[in-house]
């Protein structure tokens, strides 16, 4: 309609007066504040549903936060339920926490945009961002006496005319002071200032900015870049890969650069164009914070030899395999985690298909299932007829998908360490830690040495001519030799030592030390949901399904028990006191029974990443309680996944639901009661995003 083509002229439709809030109490939580602009959007007709905004805004926050240095914060989001581009502000009184480093914001834009935005819409949303880096613009804000003011200010930063109605138009940003040129553009060049340092003087950075959204932090990460640059005396060329599209960075610009700075949420495209330049890599937000100390770093970086840069893998899509700012933890739990993520398909194919089999032959199938599948077909059935047969068939089918479970996880762990080159070596050393029984801890240890024997190889210097050779002959020759020498000469007899260890540890397991384990689990199912060391101890239970003993058979159980807890409790929780809970809250409380009966921990992270401290506790109690019970009782599973879905796999089910029941209702009761004690009531969906009272317990 006309809000979405000739009414965005001047801007005027972007905002509103009645999507402005001058010195007004929106609450005391940036969930407050975000949900009285959804509403106000929704009142407006801008928004076809208020709620559904809000959610879409507040997953945006769960990936970092939107406060900005200097009090403001600029929550955005793009959702199916906006219906044209818009802008709410409002001007707080008390301030709110968006989570900028120097402390709580007074002014926050709302920018929405609607899910299928095209570029020309973005370019005015993207142009309002830009200009909350100028200091004169945001005083202004501040200085503002009426929401005609405040509407002024913002149509004299967004471009005169839609891109849609002037061919051709350069994208929408702040003028350099120094040179006039759009702040930020590809291309656009700091010159040194007079003052500058002599031995900047010449030197030239490149840039590339980038958030999940590109509608707000891209484009003010290249600003702030290159402001600092100009302080600095450095060239800096920016290129924002943001919602309004990207244009490269010529070759020769790159090629003549001296360092190069990645301020990005998500992957960088086309890495490969700077690999070898030194780099400088961190999230979006550092960018706007500490532009000024980034541009320093970059300078150090530029003439030490020793310092980091872009590497990629000879023939294989580039990848930075340092990763500038990530700590060895960050970069170790990556690595570990892409291992198992890759892991799992094959584990939950091999896993149910090996518990349907149970279910129509009965568990002794194992031992005859290959006997049965090579004498036997459709028209000659074996002794225990077509249940039999077709049993067998699934069992055996399983047992192979099953048997990739090793050399899967080791090859992806290659994989995240060398890129492609380090699949075949991966998985080479998976299949030798299988040979050699060294299991679910060969295949970690094989899988890392794989993939730095891949990184390794890769760096030999070579002719011109043999480089091709590398990623389809050298490196998986000389990368599986290497990590198949060491697996069978020195590292596999004591891996598969400590595997068989850990199984007679288990089958030994009994009374209060089975009890104990199941509690361990349960803490760690519930822990970091999805994280690292639920996927530890996800990968711990699956890797004993191979031996499926009752023993390894119990882990699996209580480790699924435990995994359905935390969605299943938050869920509750949110049905019970649903005033403790935003509209968006409840909604993902909608969700999650459906997550948890899945068997999906995840459901519940929307609820720990907005209140870990009493979210995350409270789970951890359910889920060890939960662990306790059916490690006691001495429930099996032997299907690696699936949740209420596989409940003819459980043995003992009415334990597993007992158990699974007690935790639930534990998790759920302590997290409510930590909610009700120490904390203030979120927006409410029935005030339209007015503060609601406090809770008191």
């Amino acid at each position: 309609m006309s809000d979405t083509t000739s009414g965005l002229a001047g801007g005027s439709s972007i905002i509103t007066p009645e999507l402005v809030a001058l010195d007004s109490d929106l609450g005391a939580d940036k969930n407050s504040v975000i949900a009285a602009l959804a509403g106000r959007l929704a009142a407006a007709g801008r928004a076809s549903d208020a709620e559904a905004l809000t959610a879409a805004v507040l997953e945006r926050e769960a990936k970092s936060a939107t406060g900005l240095p200097g009090g403001i914060a600029i929550p955005h989001a793009r959702s199916e339920a906006v219906l044209t581009p818009s802008l709410g502000f409002a001007r707080l009184s008390p301030k709110a926490d968006f989570g900028a480093p120097d402390g709580p914001a007074d002014l926050v834009f709302l920018i929405a945009a609607p899910e299928g935005a095209g570029s020309d819409h973005m370019k005015l949303l993207t142009a309002l961002a830009r200009a909350l880096v100028r200091p004169d613009f945001v005083a202004s804000l501040r200085a503002a006496s009426s929401a005609d003011e405040v509407i002024a200010l913002v149509e004299g930063v967004l471009p005169e005319r839609p891109a849609s109605q002037e061919p051709a138009a350069p994208e929408p940003a702040p003028a350099s002071p120094a040179t006039g040129a759009p702040v930020g553009a590809p291309g656009a060049v700091a010159p040194p200032p007079q003052d500058a340092d002599r031995s900047s003087r010449g030197r030239t950075i490149v840039a590339v900015t980038a958030c999940p959204t590109g509608i707000a932090h891209t484009y003010m990460a290249a600003d702030a870049l290159v402001a600092a640059g100009e302080r600095a005396g450095v060239s800096v060329r920016v290129e924002t890969q943001g919602s309004s599209g990207s244009t490269p960075l010529p070759d020769d610009v790159i090629a003549g650069a001296d360092a190069v700075i990645f301020a990005t949420d998500v992957g960088v495209k086309g890495r490969e164009r700077f690999s070898g330049k030194p780099v400088v890599a961190s999230g979006v937000k550092r960018a706007i914070n500490e532009p000024d100390t980034m541009i320093e770093e970059a300078l150090r970086a530029s003439t030490d030899p020793s310092a980091r840069t872009v590497e990629a893998a000879s023939g294989a899509p580039a990848k930075e395999k340092d990763t500038g700012d990530l700590g060895w933890g960050t970069r170790v739990r990556q690595i570990l985690l892409t291992g198992v993520s890759y892991m799992i398909p094959f584990v939950a194919a091999g896993g149910l298909l090996i518990a349907l089999s149970f279910l129509l032959a009965g568990p002794d199938i194992t031992d005859s299932a290959s006997a049965i599948v090579l004498d036997n077909t459709l028209t000659n059935l074996p002794d225990g007829g077509l249940g039999t047969y077709l049993g067998a068939v699934l069992y055996q089918i399983g047992s192979l998908a099953f048997s990739f479970l090793v050399p899967a996880l080791a090859g992806y762990i290659a994989f995240a360490i060398a890129d492609r080159p380090g699949l075949a070596p991966g998985f080479t050393a998976g299949a030798v830690a299988v040979f050699v029984g060294a299991g679910f801890i060969g295949g970690l240890v094989g899988g890392i040495i794989a993939g730095f024997a891949a990184l390794w190889v890769g760096r030999i210097p070579l002719p011109t001519w043999a480089r091709g050779l590398m990623p389809v002959v050298i490196i998986p020759l000389l990368a599986s030799l290497i990590v198949g020498g060491l697996m069978f000469l020195l590292l596999g007899r004591p891996l598969a030592a400590i595997t068989t260890g850990l199984t007679d540890w288990l089958n030994g397991l009994s009374g209060g030390s089975a009890v104990l384990l199941g509690v361990i689990l349960g803490l760690m199912m519930c822990f970091d949901l999805g994280g690292p060391v639920n996927k530890a101890a996800y990968a711990f239970a699956v890797a004993g399904l191979d031996v499926a003993n009752t023993a390894s058979l119990e882990i699996m159980a209580a480790v699924m028990a435990a995994g359905m807890v935390p969605p299943l409790a938050m869920a509750l929780s949110s049905l019970l006191r649903p005033s403790l809970y935003s509209t968006a809250e409840r909604e993902n409380g909608k969700a999650a029974w459906l997550l948890g009966a899945s068997f999906i921990s995840e459901g519940a992270i929307p609820f720990a990443a907005a209140d870990p401290v009493r979210v995350i506790p409270s789970m951890m109690l359910g889920g060890a309680l939960t662990g306790g019970i059916v490690m006691a009782a001495g429930v099996t599973l032997t299907a690696p996944h699936g949740g209420l879905f596989v409940l003819f796999a459980i043995d003992h089910v009415v334990w597993f639901l007992v158990a699974l029941a007690a935790g639930t209702v534990l998790a759920a009761l302590a997290v409510s009661i930590a909610k009700s004690v120490t904390r203030t009531e979120s927006a409410s969906a029935d005030t339209g995003g007015a503060r609601p009272a406090p809770v008191r317990s």
